[in-house]
């Protein structure tokens, strides 16, 4: 099928109203680390997320980094982690000088907390406090846990085991910037608010954006009070430096555009949740393929929209489908190749990854802008029934000719 128009997979919503703001930054020579929009896009998040502060950071990866530095993981220690997710959630854990341990993930793309209990209850031992790795002979200090696409991971049977064996919790929110639980202990509450830490990003394709950026929010002013001190100096006016720190600070210009993007949050995952229904509605109709849901007991954000392809009922695999959709001029992903078998990561070590593998060969991301129209829907479901439907045509020719040769 002939598309003349690009269709891309996720690219920002921005207003001709943040120019306003952009200009002031240069009129004032305030485009650097420092001035209003920063603590006025700091103000808004803290308010949107109903907690006391937010501290902004220059990326969401940075903000992990500076989490595990507060939170006390050294070289040496181990932090478990998912091996579904973006390469940038578990980089840091490196940074400090850490380990990762690698789970698996469930039917929601998050991390299998089943496994990780039987992880923390079968292959390693508790002991004044502190959880070992039997295998290692390491501390494991902390667990990542990745609200995968924005779909809120079982944020109240992780805080039960984070508790249970002591060990720091940070939520990496990055992309679930909105989404919150509706029911149970947490209910109300927002992905990110509730681990030790919270981390979310503000890069291109993030539900808004600021070209680049990350905030960080926690319950422990102690912790935040840290972070700043991480992030700049001891002592301002004569530059003097206590400890190794970051130059991870956003900047007022960064700031500046996510002032106007927080104020249009609601609004993006309003479209976001409405186009997800018209995919939702259309792709049930084709044998083959499968729109992932997203958690009933919560308001996730719907950041990206996950399809499964089955060769066997759609009639291509996943990789087949990914070209022909790119041909068409509709840019698709395949999930990210999973971690603990990037090159950097062979030697970590893995807990029973088995399902993860599956998603990684059968999984694709279809366009999911909030901008994204109705009329661009369509000419992706038009391309996804057009496919199926022409393979099923050449399926009967098959089975015509072989009876006729017969």
């Amino acid at each position: 099928m002939y598309n003349p128009i690009i269709i891309p997979l996720s690219v920002p919503n921005l207003s001709i109203d943040i120019l306003d703001n952009v200009r002031e930054t240069i009129e004032t020579g305030w485009v650097s680390t420092g001035e209003r929009f920063i603590q006025d896009f700091e103000s808004k998040i803290a308010a949107y997320l109903g907690v006391d502060r937010a501290i902004s950071c220059q990326t969401g990866t940075a903000g992990l980094h500076l989490a595990l530095r507060v939170l006390g993981v050294e070289h040496g220690d181990e932090v478990i982690v998912p091996t579904l997710t973006f390469i940038a959630a578990v980089n840091p854990v490196k940074y400090v000088g850490a380990e990762p341990v690698f789970m698996d993930c469930d039917d929601t793309l998050n991390m299998d907390l089943d496994k990780l209990e039987q992880f923390l209850q079968h292959e390693c031992n508790y002991i004044d406090g502190q959880v070992i790795n039997r295998k290692t002979n390491r501390f494991i200090k902390a667990i990542i846990a990745v609200h995968v696409f924005g779909n809120p991971i079982n944020m109240q049977r992780l805080m039960a085991i984070k508790e249970k064996y002591n060990l720091k919790l940070i939520e990496d929110a990055t992309e679930a910037l909105g989404s919150f639980y509706l029911e149970g202990k947490y209910a109300g509450k927002y992905c990110g608010t509730i681990g030790d830490i919270g981390v979310y990003s503000f890069n291109a394709n993030k539900i808004i954006t600021t070209g680049g950026g990350g905030m960080i929010v926690s319950s422990s002013d102690m912790l935040l009070n840290e972070i700043v001190f991480f992030s700049a100096k001891t002592d301002p006016l004569y530059f003097f430096h206590d400890v190794i720190g970051y130059n991870n600070r956003m900047t007022n210009i960064q700031a500046a555009f996510g002032t106007d993007q927080i104020d249009r949050l609601e609004g993006f995952i309003e479209t976001k949740m409405r186009n997800y229904q018209l995919y939702k509605e259309a792709i049930a109709g084709i044998e083959g393929l499968e729109l992932l849901p997203f958690k009933a007991d919560t308001r996730a954000n719907h950041w990206f929209y996950s399809v499964i392809v089955d060769r066997e009922g759609y009639g291509l695999d996943r990789d087949e489908l990914l070209t022909k959709l790119h041909e068409a001029n509709i840019q698709t992903r395949p999930l990210w190749g999973l971690i603990h078998k990037q090159k950097p990561y062979l030697e970590s070590q893995g807990y029973r990854i088995e399902k993860a593998e599956w998603y990684e060969k059968n999984l694709i991301n279809i366009p999911c802008s909030s901008n994204l129209t109705e009329y661009e829907i369509d000419i992706v479901m038009r391309c996804l029934n057009n496919f199926h439907k022409s393979l099923r045509r050449e399926r009967v020719k098959e089975v015509v000719k072989e009876r006729a040769i017969i």
